[in-house]
């Protein structure tokens, strides 16, 4: 079974997309999810991190879109 994964560089442009899409700010965003600081916005727009299960579930509440939406995946050799 081959099973797929997240292309984090993707997901991260698919979070920037939703969130200028939506007309918000990284600070109305860091606002909204209660972060102290933009950093992990940042670094998941960069791709290089992935929010976590609770942040991914909060984005796609906050963008009205499935987590499909935001998560980039793809199976390997497909």
């Amino acid at each position: 079974m081959t099973l797929p994964v997240i292309n984090q560089r993707q997901t991260g442009l698919n979070i920037l997309l939703l969130r200028e899409e939506r007309g918000l700010s990284v600070r109305e965003l860091q606002g909204m999810l209660g972060f102290a600081t933009p950093q992990a916005i940042y670094k998941w727009q960069q791709g290089a991190t992935l929010p976590t299960v609770d942040n991914l579930v909060a984005l796609s509440a906050i963008f009205a879109v499935p987590v499909e939406a935001i998560l980039a995946t793809r199976i390997p050799g497909g």
